[in-house]
């Protein structure tokens, strides 16, 4: 991948993506199939390759993917959040989020209880060269605020 380094991007995208990922490259040492696997990948080909087995690979990954249980659907008092569906009840009426919106959430309930920076939510959506800049996040907040929030200017805590 000219201009950045495929390990650090398969990283970017295993943080905000659960299905399988089949990193495809011309390393070949062993060293680099260890720190890719260990690293997340579900598979490691290398270039190149018969693509009848890479599609092989694909079904493969495909059907062990699709027999995993689904998404949890998670029920707060006034918020349901589908998240193998992507959709949202607030106070029973369905939401429509923006992915971003929806992503960022999902990290969000994830976490209940536990701290997260805004620094690693900034890598986790906009990447590890966002800088300390923290507008775009406090844009999607506000707009979830907004969304879920009677009052938006003084949101609930429970």
């Amino acid at each position: 991948m000219p201009g950045m380094n495929g390990l650090d991007k398969f990283r970017k995208i295993r943080l905000s993506f659960n299905g399988p990922i089949i990193m495809a490259t011309v390393r070949s040492a062993e060293h680099d199939k260890v720190v890719a696997l260990d690293s997340g990948a579900d598979d490691y080909v290398v270039k190149p390759f018969a693509i009848e087995e890479l599609r092989a690979r694909i079904r493969a990954e495909l059907r062990r993917f699709h027999s995993e249980e689904p998404l949890p659907t998670i029920q707060l008092p006034q918020l349901s959040i589908d998240l193998e569906k992507r959709i949202i009840l607030v106070r029973g009426e369905r939401v429509h989020l923006t992915p971003k919106e929806f992503d960022v959430l999902r990290v969000l309930v994830s976490h209940q209880g536990k701290p997260i920076t805004h620094t690693r939510l900034m890598r986790m959506f906009w990447g590890p060269d966002c800088g300390e800049e923290t507008d775009s996040l406090r844009v999607v907040i506000r707009q979830l605020r907004t969304k879920f929030e009677k009052d938006p200017a003084h949101p609930r805590t429970s």
